[in-house]
């Protein structure tokens, strides 16, 4: 996905995901932390933000509280047209 310009993710369905990620700090674990993630993802299954989680639960020590997050497909369909003509500006 990252060699693909955000245009052409978002031409294939792809829409912007934020999530703001809880988690306890493994020292003081009555605390919680906050974490912003955002990436370009499809819903309804998002597999970016999912494997991300599961990397996060692997890999990293600060067990997640909970995950909020939101999704917006920045280009619809009915937003683009074909255009016959152009402008010349001198």
């Amino acid at each position: 996905m990252r060699d693909a310009s955000e245009l052409e993710l978002m031409l294939k369905g792809y829409g912007l995901t934020t999530a703001e990620i809880l988690y306890r700090l493994p020292d003081h674990p009555h605390l919680l932390q906050t974490y912003i993630w955002q990436e370009y993802d499809l819903a309804p299954k998002f597999p970016i933000l999912f494997g991300f989680i599961e990397f996060w639960r692997a890999k990293l020590d600060g067990p997640l509280h909970s995950v909020h997050y939101t999704h917006r497909k920045l280009i619809a369909p009915n937003e683009w047209r074909r255009v016959d003509g152009e402008l010349l500006l001198h």
